[in-house]
């Protein structure tokens, strides 16, 4: 009867129906399938950062020229019907021989300029210098300044040992860097091509990039996309229109004027003059400093001139330029403008100049676009602080 009764325990624990019935016995892996796809596309990205990392700064510079001229672009496509293939090209030329030319040359030529005022240091470290006539018959300064002359600048060997106080280095050493960076001009030459041909392709296949990135930026951010896809185009057209583009036209202008006045190496004190117009006040001040050396060089009226004409040219650019190009000013306040601008060219090199206060500018706006937000919801922002203390 034991028997019988383990027989029959047997045919229980055997499963029912026929072998090709029987459901198989699943092991559950070990990495799912969702977490494979998304290491395996964590890992593509961090290929693709490491391999295509050189062409970082070109693309984002051609991304920043593409967004300001955008409606440009769109005019030069669809109203004069050039279509996508003609906008590019004609727009990419536009660039070449009316902004890269011209500063391309400008910077050429200012370096030459330089190198005669390195020249001057080296002579004046080993021989000395006196000081100029007019440094000492500066009301209340006068004295002082012809003093420190003496002391840093005029006896041999004093200006290296200001460098070597200030960055370490002889005045030698820095000397060779400046004359060997002409190596450098390669890969400034290379940046500029590989950002010429992104720009040429955010051009013609703009609209379809367009789209794609409107899909995702929906899918990641579907309670704001529609407003940041409006704000971030416009701060990057005001922010190039207002701010780039004017610097450069002030610098030509200015240096110009530096010229006509017999400012000696205009073309380095206009390029100077354009750097410090993208910083808010730096253009008074360039040309105001510039005046007042010619004041004390004993050229009055070309230093009252110039002053003149640099009030003017600011007070046309300020109140009629301006406004007509970007709709207002620029409203970005100095400090991050001046971190734009430092940061840029530290990280980016001379693209880094133009790219650093236009994501100054994108961060400035993202985080009022924040603010406003945030005072939306709390619904309380609109009210004086008399109200908001009687509230409390």
């Amino acid at each position: 009867m034991s028997s019988n009764v383990i027989e029959r325990d047997e045919r229980k624990s055997e499963p029912e129906g026929p072998p090709q019935l029987r459901r198989p016995i699943i092991q559950q892996p070990l990495i799912t399938d969702i977490s494979a796809a998304r290491w395996l596309l964590l890992a593509i990205i961090a290929a693709s950062v490491y391999f295509f990392y050189g062409f970082l700064v070109p693309v984002l510079a051609a991304t920043v020229i593409a967004l300001a001229s955008w409606r440009l672009r769109n005019h030069v496509a669809v109203d004069l019907g050039m279509g996508r293939t003609g906008a590019a090209v004609l727009l990419i030329l536009l660039i070449v021989l009316f902004l890269v030319v011209p500063i391309t040359l400008a910077l050429i030529y200012a370096a030459g300029e330089l190198r005669s005022w390195i020249f001057w240091g080296i002579e004046t470290n080993t021989l000395g210098a006196t000081p100029p006539g007019w440094l000492s018959e500066l009301p209340h300064i006068g004295d002082w300044l012809d003093e420190q002359w003496r002391h840093y600048i005029g006896r041999p060997g004093a200006i290296s040992e200001v460098v070597q106080l200030v960055s370490g280095s002889n005045i030698g050493t820095i000397y060779r860097g400046v004359v060997t960076a002409g190596a450098l001009t390669f890969h400034l030459a290379l940046t500029l091509i590989f950002m010429l041909i992104a720009l040429f392709v955010f051009y013609h296949d703009g609209d379809s990039i367009a789209l794609q990135i409107d899909r995702v930026g929906a899918r990641i951010l579907p309670n704001h996309w529609s407003r940041l896809s409006r704000v971030v185009p416009a701060t990057i057209s005001a922010t190039v229109t207002g701010m780039t583009l004017i610097a450069i036209g002030e610098g030509v202008v200015l240096g110009v004027a530096y010229w006509i006045a017999g400012v000696p190496t205009p073309v380095t004190f206009g390029v100077i003059t354009g750097f410090m117009a993208l910083i808010p006040g730096g253009a008074p001040l360039s040309f105001t400093l510039v005046s007042i050396y010619l004041f004390a060089s004993g050229s009055p009226i070309a230093g009252a001139g110039l002053f003149a004409w640099g009030t003017l040219e600011l007070f046309v650019v300020d109140k009629t330029i301006r406004p007509v190009l970007v709709g207002g000013p620029v409203k970005l306040p100095f400090l991050p403008t001046f971190f734009g601008l430092i940061g840029g060219v530290k990280t980016m090199g001379i693209v880094g100049l133009f790219v650093g206060p236009v994501l100054m500018a994108l961060l400035v706006a993202i985080w009022r676009e924040w603010q406003r937000e945030i005072a939306t919801l709390d619904g309380r922002s609109a009210l004086p602080q008399d109200d908001l203390a009687e509230d409390g």
